[in-house]
Parts: C-alpha cells; sequence; structure tokens
C-alpha cells in the first residue's frame, strides 16, 4: 500500500513481498501514478507447520489442516452444507494423529505468510470437498469465504508479524503448533522441527525442487521512476541479482533464501539491468 501510494521521496523506492502483487494492488499504484513497475522474483521460501522438539513430529496433510482450522466446514453428515467447525482435537481432524487439543499459533491478515498460507494450505485442503472446489467457478464469493475465513475461537492464534516470538512461545508449550518461513525454522533447528506436509518434509531441497506443497515465491517490486533521481537503485539491484548474492552458494542463502534455478536467476537478472518494468499495466 505504502509503495503504491505515489512517486517522490515521500514513498518507497523499493517493496518487498512474500507473494506476488495482485492486480489490486497494481490498480491502485496506477490509480496514484506509480506506472512502471519492475518485477523481481528473488528466490523461493517455505512456509513450515512446526512444533517443539520435545514432542513428536507431526505428518499433516493439507485437508487435516483446513479441516483442524477452517471456521467453517462441510457437513460430514450432509454433503453440501457447513456447520461451525466442532473440531477440538486433531484426533478429531483425523484419527491418526494425537489427542492433543488444535492450537496454532500463525501470521495476522495483514501478512503476507497469511495469505500464502490460506492460498497453498487452506485453499488446497477445501478443494477435497467437491461441492466446495465446484463453487470456485459458480460462486467465487462464497468459495473464498469457505476456504479463506480461519476460525476465531481460539483454536487459531493470531501471534504477530514476529516469527521469534512464535519459535519462544512454542518452547514453553509443545503442544501447539506455529506457522512461520522456513528460514526461522533452520536457524531455531535445535528448538523446533518442521511437520511433513502430504507427505513431504520441509527441506531446503524439496521447498528448492517445489516438492514441498508450501514453497512461495519471494519478490522485490522497484518504481523504475525514481531509478537515476533516487541514488543507489541501480547498483543496489545489480548487487541483489549478483551470484554471489543470490546464487546457491550466495550470502543470501546464509540467511534462509533458496535461490532459483540458474535459468531463472539469469531472467530475473536481465530484468533488473535493463530495468524491465514488467507488469501489465491494465486496470481489472
Amino acid at each position: 500500500k505504502l509503495f503504491c501510494d505515489g512517486i517522490g521521496v515521500k514513498y518507497p523506492d523499493i517493496t518487498d513481498s512474500s507473494r506476488a502483487i495482485k492486480q489490486s494492488e497494481i490498480n491502485m499504484c496506477r490509480k496514484n501514478g506509480v506506472d512502471d513497475i519492475i518485477e523481481i522474483k528473488i528466490g523461493y521460501d517455505g512456509i513450515v507447520i512446526a512444533n517443539s522438539k520435545k514432542t513428536s513430529l507431526l505428518d499433516l496433510t493439507r485437508k487435516d489442516l483446513f479441516l483442524a482450522l477452517a471456521k467453517q466446514i462441510s457437513d460430514p453428515g450432509n454433503s453440501g452444507k457447513l456447520i461451525s467447525n466442532p473440531y477440538k482435537t486433531w484426533k478429531d481432524v483425523n484419527t491418526a494423529l494425537p489427542s492433543v487439543a488444535i492450537e496454532v499459533l500463525g501470521p495476522p491478515p495483514t501478512s503476507g505468510t497469511r495469505d500464502a498460507f490460506v492460498e497453498l494450505v487452506m485453499e488446497e485442503g477445501c478443494n477435497h470437498f467437491d461441492w466446495i472446489a465446484a463453487l470456485k467457478k459458480t460462486d467465487q464469493r462464497q468459495y473464498q469465504s469457505i476456504c479463506h475465513t480461519i476460525r476465531e475461537d481460539g483454536a487459531y492464534i493470531e501471534a504477530g508479524e514476529n516469527d521469534n516470538l512464535i519459535v519462544q512461545k512454542l518452547e514453553t508449550n509443545p503442544s501447539a503448533l506455529g506457522i512461520f518461513g522456513f528460514s526461522f525454522l533452520e536457524q531455531n533447528a535445535d528448538k523446533v522441527q518442521g511437520s511433513a506436509v502430504d507427505g513431504v518434509l520441509p527441506t531446503f531441497e524439496a521447498i528448492a525442487d517445489n516438492s514441498y506443497p508450501v514453497s512461495r515465491p519471494l519478490f522485490i517490486y522497484v518504481k523504475k521512476t525514481h531509478v537515476g533521481m533516487i541514488p543507489g537503485i541501480q547498483e543496489f539491484l545489480n548487487e541483489f541479482t549478483s551470484e554471489k548474492a543470490w546464487g546457491e552458494d550466495g550470502y543470501l542463502t546464509d540467511k534462509g533464501l533458496i535461490p532459483m534455478s540458474s535459468s531463472e536467476r539469469n531472467h530475473y537478472a536481465e530484468n533488473a539491468r535493463q530495468l524491465r518494468a514488467n507488469l501489465f499495466m491494465d486496470s481489472e
């Protein structure tokens, strides 16, 4: 929002994002005179569902997570009808899971991590119910309401956007699960462990090759109009997209970035060097 508010020194030159820019945001940019936006994908991250190493590693499906966290679910006894989520424990959701109360610490609605989680996990879990999946074509608004709305009865706890705080809370409450980026799992591997999702553990390799189902791309967005007017932007982009930074052995991988393939890196590095304003600037 701040990035799209306008052109000039009062407004950001560059913004980073843990999801792709939305068409509605492009429209807002355009309305405020921000017409030339350079999109640079910088690498990948995984969203992990982690718990304390003091307890057992979980093997969850996206259907399990939807049933545990959705505000409303399909009535098991009456397909085509919604009921308020009745599940209290993980065993209620799936008899293969432990009889432990559902308690998940995660990001608030303002977070890109939350956006990615509802799209990659909740929506995919939702699609296991054919009648709900069919709504995507017939009633998009209701489909999104069912698939994206997280319960508010205490099972899901908004823990702000401080992933370190979630890690600390998992240490003190081994029964809880936390949702955060893969880099925080790596940095706290002595304290927390990442659950398998649909049978795949969150590892560097599984996120890089997209076999881990909750992988997401990371981006930066740049105002082309500001380049040359604000010192250092082109130099910053050249550094960020250099092999020594984002390459397979680059220093950003030490900070948790999972690199793209060499062909993707070459493509986006060229976008940065040529300042290609590569977003389709059109109204909805």
